[in-house]
């Protein structure tokens, strides 16, 4: 696989960093973090220096560009920093409570927990309380930056789900009716 073929912006959102690799002695080793593992095919990126430029920038500044529509209904290019996306640990520890410190998603409450976006950041979703649940890091990265109502009908979700007492599965089918209403966010880098 070449670095070209996978999509920049994926890079710190739906491709996420779950370990580390170390080599010497005539070996080289891939650790995981506790309760992340192998799920799937093993891809091996050797990347230019240009492109080892590319990627440190995304996952370090974490810039990505998305299409949006200016005020007379043009397409243009927006930059979003992701370090804008640095959520405020009272809006965080706000969602927690709310959600029982329990993933929205899968119910464990026994995991470290992050906060997923309703409506993806990478769509202009915002750092809100009203935008975003509870998630175990697994879940998360599961769901990536794939919409909300995909999800819901995605059959990891479906799978784990079962799990939810039923008041939390039809809430967390509720939300999909709101999330016209969450306004969206756009950062545009002046030039």
């Amino acid at each position: 696989m070449k670095f070209e073929e996978i999509p920049l912006h994926s890079f710190g959102n739906t491709i996420q960093i779950v370990g580390g690799i170390w080599q010497g002695e005539g070996k080289t080793f891939l650790i995981f973090f506790p309760k992340d593992k192998a799920d799937s095919l093993i891809e091996k990126l050797e990347l230019s220096e240009e492109e080892w430029e590319i990627f440190l920038r995304q996952t370090d500044l974490l810039e990505t560009q998305i299409l949006t529509k200016a005020s007379d209904g043009k397409l243009v290019k927006a930059v979003i920093r992701k370090s804008t996306r640095q959520i405020e640990q009272n809006i965080s520890w706000s969602v927690f409570r709310r959600d029982s410190y329990a993933c929205r998603y899968c119910g464990a409450n026994d995991v470290p927990l992050t906060v997923d976006h309703l409506v993806c950041w990478e769509d202009g979703g915002p750092s809100i309380v009203d935008n975003l649940v509870s998630a175990c890091r697994k879940c998360n990265r599961v769901r990536g930056n794939t919409s909300y109502e995909d999800w819901l009908k995605h059959e990891y979700y479906l799978n784990v789900s079962r799990k939810l007492p039923p008041s939390i599965r039809e809430l967390n089918n509720k939300i999909a009716s709101n999330l016209p209403l969450i306004p969206r966010m756009y950062h545009q880098r002046s030039r």
